[in-house]
């Protein structure tokens, strides 16, 4: 079986336990295929937190959840330079940050002290404790979770560790169809029970490589600066920075080797520009919800190159 049939199949396992969520699984999968960072974020009880469990059972990498509370202190995630049992010294005691793929369940629930604790895990895949750097794993992956409806007891996640995120994905509610399958799947036991690891740490750094690999024209390029560009025309909105654009890019090389393609569409970039974009763009008041709006207009307004 080729790496990309295997691709296939982990999304279908992925399906048989998240219900009528194909194109958001699709995403959060490319994302991490172009190693970044996912916020899921959406009521509670939608599946966030199945769906972050799932996607890390069947890659097959060492995995951590961190339920986020306004009392959890920066070391509860990096470690802590602690005495060995004998006495004889001291030895560092890693953080669950040190996995393969982490679950910060409702992040914004942790104080702004924290938070900042896990910028330089995002970006820099390396953390400083003691004044000692330490790498992370290889691949590194954060899911986060958030519940936007949730006022009490949060913090509004800043613009920098908003921009950490490749994508912010929102799940919503389950059709019908796909409710009553959910209700059928738990009559003796949870699906994930049953979920299979479709993956090891060298199948996803394969599939990252290959990623990587995937040809994207200067056309194409070109069409992904104008639209970040155009986001920064708007006096009342934050428009998106370079890194904004860099991620867009990466993305779309990954959804293309999803798709089994070689080389990046326009397509791509159209379908990614607002899980990968809206979260980026902030008006004065600190707020989401003209965002998307924004790219669609902008998406409208812009031809897009014949590739």
């Amino acid at each position: 079986m080729t790496i990309q049939k295997e691709v296939d199949s982990l999304l279908q396992s992925l399906q048989n336990v998240v219900f009528g969520k194909k194109n958001e699984i699709e995403l959060i999968v490319t994302v991490l295929f172009a190693e970044g960072h996912v916020l899921i974020e959406d009521v509670p009880g939608t599946g966030k937190t199945v769906l972050a469990k799932a996607i890390s059972k069947t890659f097959g990498l060492d995995f951590k959840r961190i339920q986020m509370t306004p009392d959890l202190l920066p070391s509860d995630l990096t470690g802590s330079t602690v005495m060995k049992t004998d006495r004889s010294g001291f030895e560092f005691s890693k953080g669950p940050l040190f996995s393969s793929i982490v679950l910060a369940d409702e992040i914004n629930r942790a104080s702004p002290k924290t938070l900042s604790a896990m910028l330089e895990s995002m970006e820099e895949r390396q953390i400083t404790v003691d004044g000692i750097t330490r790498d992370l794993p290889d691949p590194f992956l954060v899911i986060a979770t958030q519940n936007p409806v949730e006022h009490e007891g949060v913090f509004q996640l800043p613009c920098a560790q908003l921009d950490r995120f490749a994508a912010r994905v929102t799940l919503g509610y389950a059709d019908k169809k796909s409710e009553i399958e959910i209700l059928n799947s738990q009559n003796d036991k949870h699906p994930l029970n049953d979920l299979k690891v479709c993956f090891d740490v060298s199948k996803v750094k394969q599939c990252i490589d290959a990623a990587r690999k995937v040809h994207i024209s200067d056309l194409v390029q070109s069409y992904i600066v104008d639209l970040v560009r155009l986001t920064r025309e708007n006096n009342s909105l934050i428009g998106v920075s370079t890194r904004g654009a860099i991620v867009l890019s990466r993305v779309a090389r990954s959804r293309a080797w999803v798709k089994g393609r070689d080389y990046v569409l326009p397509d791509d970039v159209k379908e990614l520009a607002i899980p990968v974009l809206a979260h980026r763009m902030m008006d004065d008041g600190g707020s989401l919800s003209r965002s998307q709006d924004k790219i669609k207009e902008i998406l409208q307004s812009i031809p897009a190159p014949i590739a």
